[in-house]
Parts: structure tokens; C-alpha cells; sequence
């Protein structure tokens, strides 16, 4: 591979959280880089695993804090899913802890977090953009859930998730996981609340349905539907069938199709060469604008677009 081939290989793996997942199928395929790119990808594979790593032990921590009030935490996203999915866990990038729990629970849930000399975030949860609560501190970041995600003007409540989500072990721990086919729906919905900006989200969902082998589709579609934001799973799981060969049937993909333009739409801004470039994510206008056009329903989403646009203003972009 030329150089300047290799280093554009390295430096796109860095931007999509793919360092340490290329370097070992690199490895696994008996493929070499020039000295200068393999060295890069090398530091930077280590670098992420260094982050896992410490996001790993803050979970652990959280977890054990929480069981001690009888909260047992949804995983979403991050160590949790990388365990499940990947061929080793610190493969995937991750930066945050990713928690959801009941309503109910999320002052209990907090308290004890903060016993762990994390910090609460000031912030409104009535909002209908505001899916969690944000605590910080040396050890890191902890995002504690009450809905499982909020964009495009709409969001995603957490407590029927909870309530269908299943019991799992994490290093004699219990934990929770999402059932397969609502983790189907929520990483779909998450990759495309952020325009599928990371290849890594994409590659979640291709693992998903090529380790959940018997997973239910119309069950799928049911759940997507019942979101209010299939149009949001069409664009991820389309993505991840056109760019990676995601294993999903063809009929689902039609049944949760957005009207044509919007396919159309799609399928431009989410070519291969757009999101393996990132584009969206260094034009704020552009982002806000793509995601008003992708909407599901208008109303809502120009609400949502008119306050980033507020917010992207009052900071001087």
C-alpha cells in the first residue's frame, strides 16, 4: 500500500473509534503497513485502549456503587456492547459510562454516583431534548439515562426498555442489557441522531445482526415503528447494508423506508466517501440542516433545529 494510502487509512480509523479494530484485522489478514502508518496506528490503537481501559474501571465502579441502593443499570453503548460484539472489548472505542435506569431511580441512582466523587451536571431534565443526567469527575464522564435517547425534536423513554431489558454478568456483577431486538432499534436510532458520523456505530449494528443470527425482524420493525422514528433505523441499518454488508433482510429495510426524497436524501449525505470523511460533523449549519430534512415529523425537529442554531449563534459559530 503506498504511503499516502496508508496514512489516510490510519488517520480515517482514528476519526471513526477504529484504530485498535483495524489494527487487528490487519493483523488477522497478514497485511502490512509502511513503517510510519503502522507505527501511528500502533500508538493510536494503544491510546484507545488506555481510554477503555479507564472507562472500564469507572463503570465497574458505578455499577457497584449503584447495587449498593438496589439499581441494577441498563448498559447502553460503549464496554458493555464491545464485550458482546467485538473479538476483543477495548477494540472499540469508548470515552464515556452509558447508564439507563427507571425514572424512579434516577435521584437514587445519582446520589449514589456522586458517592463516588463525581459531579452532577447542572442542566433541565424537563426538556424535551434532555435524555440524561451528566456526572463528571477525575475518574470520567457518566451519563445516566432516564430515556434512552432524545433528537430530531422527539424522544426515545427509557423505563418500557428497562422493563424488557435482560439480566447479564459483568465480571460477577449484575447488570442489564437491552433485549436484541430493542438494542437493534436504539443503536440504529442513536447512529442516525448523530448522522452516522462514526463508522463505529455502523460496524456495531453490521456485529448485532451477524451475532444475533435468529433475531426477530418484524419484531424490529414493530419497535421501530412504535418509536415514532422508523425513518431513523432505515437510515442507519441502510448504511450499514450498502457500505458493510450489514446482514437485514430487504423487507424490513422496506418497511421502515422514509418517503423516496428522502431515501434519495440519504443516500447522498450518507454516501461512503461523505461519512468516511465526516463531513456533517465540522458544519454545524450544514448538521442542523440535514437533520431537518431527514426529519420523521417537521414540527417537532424545527423546534429542535431553531434551538442549536440559538445555541451555535450565542457562541460566535
Amino acid at each position: 500500500m503506498p504511503p499516502e494510502e496508508a496514512d489516510a487509512l490510519v488517520k480515517a480509523a482514528v476519526r471513526h473509534g477504529l484504530a485498535g479494530f483495524v489494527e487487528h484485522a490487519l493483523v488477522r489478514a497478514d497485511l502490512s503497513l509502511p513503517e510510519e502508518a503502522r507505527a501511528l496506528l500502533r500508538r493510536e490503537s494503544l491510546a484507545g485502549a488506555a481510554r477503555g481501559m479507564r472507562v472500564r474501571a469507572l463503570l465497574l465502579r458505578s455499577v457497584e456503587a449503584l447495587a449498593a441502593v438496589d439499581v441494577v443499570p441498563v448498559l447502553l453503548k460503549g464496554y458493555g456492547l464491545a464485550r458482546r460484539l467485538y473479538p476483543e472489548p477495548l477494540l472499540r472505542a469508548t470515552t464515556d459510562v452509558d447508564l439507563l435506569v427507571p425514572r424512579a431511580q434516577v435521584m437514587c441512582a445519582v446520589h449514589a454516583l456522586e458517592g463516588l466523587g463525581l459531579t452532577t451536571k447542572a442542566g433541565d431534565g424537563d426538556r424535551d431534548d434532555t435524555h440524561h443526567v451528566e456526572l463528571t469527575g477525575p475518574a470520567g464522564l457518566v451519563e445516566l439515562h432516564f430515556r434512552a435517547l432524545a433528537g430530531y425534536g422527539q424522544a426515545l423513554e427509557g423505563d418500557a426498555l428497562v422493563a424488557r431489558a435482560e439480566d447479564a454478568d459483568l465480571d460477577g456483577l449484575r447488570v442489564r442489557y437491552l433485549c436484541a431486538e430493542d438494542e437493534a432499534v436504539y443503536l440504529a436510532l442513536h447512529a442516525s441522531n448523530h448522522l452516522l458520523q462514526r463508522l463505529t456505530w455502523l460496524f456495531d449494528l453490521k456485529l448485532l445482526a451477524r451475532a444475533k443470527p435468529h433475531l426477530d425482524w418484524d419484531r424490529v420493525v414493530a419497535r421501530a415503528k412504535q418509536t415514532g422514528l422508523p425513518q431513523l433505523a432505515w437510515y442507519a441499518w441502510d448504511a450499514a447494508h450498502r457500505l458493510l454488508d450489514a446482514p437485514v433482510p430487504a423487507q424490513v429495510l422496506q418497511a421502515l423506508a422514509p418517503p423516496l426524497w428522502q431515501r434519495a436524501l440519504a443516500h447522498r449525505l450518507f454516501s461512503g466517501p461523505r461519512l468516511l470523511d465526516a463531513e456533517l460533523a465540522r458544519n454545524k449549519p450544514a448538521w442542523v440542516a440535514a437533520k431537518l430534512a431527514l426529519a420523521p415529523q417537521a414540527r417537532p425537529m424545527l423546534g429542535y433545529a431553531l434551538r442549536r442554531l440559538r445555541g451555535h449563534w450565542a457562541r460566535g459559530g
